[in-house]
């Protein structure tokens, strides 16, 4: 009987882990979205966490249409440095940028408020612009 409950133990603990390195690693989504940054700050009283806002300015399906104003909420992870220290630059220019993101399963809140994690930082390309 002993034996018995230390097997199940030990299964339930792998299973655990198994469970929680699913939630903590994996991604469901893997995308880009393009706006302006509007915000990225330090968060937390604790755990620090970096935390934005992204104003997408997606267009209506009319042409001419004036922008529907959709805000998206952002985190991203204290080691992408890169990526915290472009979007500090961008959200003071207001320059259109592209957002490369993965979306997890889960939030932990030691890593982040949101579930969309940025990876890295793309500046848009104003073709009309001449240099």
């Amino acid at each position: 009987m002993k034996n018995i409950l230390v097997i199940l133990t030990f299964l339930l603990v792998i299973a655990g882990v198994g469970i929680f390195s699913f939630y903590y690693f994996g991604y469901y989504e893997k995308g880009t979205m393009s706006g302006k940054v509007m915000r990225i700050s330090e968060k937390g009283l604790i755990f620090k966490t970096y935390e934005g806002k992204i104003n997408l300015e997606s267009f209506g399906a009319l042409r001419g249409a004036s922008p529907i104003q959709e805000v998206f909420d952002f985190s991203v992870e204290k080691s992408n440095a890169k990526a915290i220290s472009d979007l500090q630059r961008v959200s003071l220019t207001g320059e259109r940028v592209n957002l490369h993101y993965i979306k997890r399963y889960a939030k932990f809140f030691w890593r982040g408020e949101s579930l969309y994690f940025i990876e890295k930082v793309e500046r848009s390309v104003d073709k009309n612009k001449v240099e």
